[in-house]
């Protein structure tokens, strides 16, 4: 399961298809679906769309540090992301609906505006990792097609996401993972496997949660 690099324009490539897959799949939730469990333990659908929504304005905090050399962290403290997840349960569906729309809307258009020189700023994750700011697609690509899944509506499984994205994500988690096999299988239901997710697999030992 090994294939050519992932390239920038692959990685903004796959986080507007996985934009769209997560706004289609919230599309026509209403409050109890919304307010529903996601596959995630003690997340509800909720809490998935405002974590969702709270990582696309805390990546452009990272798109205006690589635009501008002025430092802002994705976010200002861990309790921010906290309370940014908790805000969920608070907000209508068509409140989130518009949060999670705006806040892609506004990190794409920023992503649009860097330049060939900025892209190749420097800026530092929450996780304190410095990259340059050509991981940025790739960062938010991985949020919005694996919750996608993770709404557990349905609509959207490891099977409707781009295979080179499936490809690039089970190396990273592999890696991560220090796995020097992966079990037989196919490519959606390896990545979910791997990603500590629902699958079909059997005889595979069980993953904790990533990302």
């Amino acid at each position: 399961m090994t294939g050519a690099p992932r390239t920038l324009n692959d990685a903004r490539a796959w986080a507007r298809i996985g934009t769209e897959l997560l706004l289609d799949a919230v599309a026509g939730l209403d409050e109890d679906a919304f307010s529903a469990p996601s596959l995630l333990p003690n997340w509800t659908r909720k809490h998935l769309v405002a974590h969702v929504a709270a990582n696309a304005d805390a990546l452009g905090n990272l798109v205006h540090w690589a635009a501008t050399g002025e430092e802002r962290p994705m976010y200002a403290s861990a309790e921010e992301r906290a309370v940014g997840i908790a805000k969920g349960p608070t907000l209508s569906a068509d409140e989130l609906r518009s949060w999670l729309a705006a806040s892609a809307d506004k990190l794409a258009a920023g992503l649009d505006g860097l330049t060939d020189e900025q892209w190749g700023g420097e800026v530092v994750t929450a996780q304190g990792r410095t990259v340059p700011a050509t991981e940025l697609p790739w960062m938010r690509a991985r949020e919005v097609c694996v919750h996608a899944v993770d709404l557990g509506t349905g609509v959207v499984t490891f099977a409707d996401l781009p295979k080179g994205f499936l490809t690039a994500l089970v190396a990273e988690i592999r890696a991560k993972r220090g796995l020097t096999e992966l079990p037989d299988g196919p490519l959606p239901e390896v990545t979910a496997w791997l990603a500590g997710r629902p699958h079909t697999l059997a005889g595979v030992p069980a993953l904790g949660p990533w990302l």
